[in-house]
């Protein structure tokens, strides 16, 4: 952690060497971090990057960019009951939520200029949404719970989930399954969204179908030894790097809800061969995670911690005299 902070500007309230969505995730990883560990070291540089950045209410031309940022908001919300967390991430949902409309059925663009319906932006609007009904009360949390199932009921029908339970990266001109890359962050996702909506809502079946996801993604996109890879390794760019933790977050997330023992194998061998084979000077990670170690940022950095604090919650979770079907104070999520 004390690592991925030497990347933090105090100034734009971001982390140097990566981009605005990524800053997300590592804001996302400062407040699980916290979180699990009880620490208070990091809330103010939380509570900075909300203040230098509030202005502009984390919005942006891209929908996929405002849920992170709406996701990050909520997991400093869990950490510090700060209410204006909480109302910052919904009023960035209220914003996605204008990027619904009738094409291809349904669902929310990737971007503001409505060229593309995507994985990730609906994914991101489910666990949104599924969250903040778990957090609001009233007519909003209605109104929250209401958008988590639509988008629900949009998404398991428009053909993104392939035939071997695998999310591709989107919808084609025609709202077929265009068929790209599977890549990890769009298996990880939907585990969190899918886990905060069965809370929600009671409905085991949502379950399942995390865990039939959640198993084809271990089975299909890790090598020989179990570890977890996408396929731009070594090289991937700016976006790709940050994917597979976002993925091993979500298996951690889920697995509060509806755990597998083998999700505690897979997290605990990723975050080992992390540790042994991709650490570099300072504890430095890099992108791949079997090594070898490559020079590292803050993206990198923020998806190898997201794989020991999801491996460090799983073991927790399944130790004697736990119980591995209660949360623990861990709300399910992203």
């Amino acid at each position: 952690m004390k690592t991925l902070q030497t990347w933090y500007d105090p100034g734009t309230g971001l982390w140097k060497t990566t981009g605005w969505w990524n800053s997300a995730n590592a804001l996302t990883v400062l407040a699980d971090y916290s979180r699990l560990s009880g620490s208070s070291e990091y809330l103010a540089a939380i509570s900075n990057t909300f203040n230098v950045n509030g202005a502009s209410g984390f919005l942006n031309k891209y929908y996929d960019d405002e849920g992170w940022w709406a996701l990050a908001w909520i997991a400093a919300y869990d950490k510090t009951a700060d209410v204006q967390y909480l109302n910052m991430s919904q009023r960035i949902f209220s914003d996605v939520s204008a990027g619904w409309d009738s094409i291809c059925g349904g669902g929310i663009w990737w971007n503001k200029d409505r060229k593309y319906k995507n994985a990730i932006a609906n994914e991101l609007f489910l666990s949104v949404a599924a969250n903040l009904a778990a957090r609001t009360t009233g007519a909003e949390q209605a109104s929250n719970l209401a958008w988590a199932k639509k988008e629900w009921a949009w998404f398991s029908a428009s053909g993104m989930i392939n035939s071997q339970n695998l999310i591709n990266d989107g919808l084609n001109s025609s709202c077929q399954n265009n068929g790209q890359t599977t890549w990890s962050y769009n298996q990880g996702v939907i585990l969190g969204g899918l886990a905060a909506l069965s809370r929600d809502t009671g409905d085991q079946s949502l379950s399942q179908q995390a865990q039939t996801i959640a198993l084809s993604a271990i089975a299909h996109l890790s090598d020989a030894n179990g570890i977890l890879h996408d396929v731009c390794e070594p090289k991937c760019g700016a976006d790709g790097v940050e994917f597979k933790g976002i993925f091993v977050r979500n298996l951690g997330a889920g697995d509060s809800g509806f755990p597998l023992p083998q999700y505690k194998a897979f997290l605990e061998t990723n975050a080992k061969n992390i540790w042994t084979n991709d650490r570099g000077p300072n504890d430095q990670f890099g992108l791949v995670w079997s090594g070898p170690f490559l020079p590292a940022n803050a993206a990198s950095q923020t998806s190898a911690i997201d794989c020991l604090l999801a491996a460090a919650q799983a073991s927790v979770q399944h130790s004697p005299g736990n119980n591995p079907n209660s949360s623990q104070g861990v709300t399910a999520r992203r």
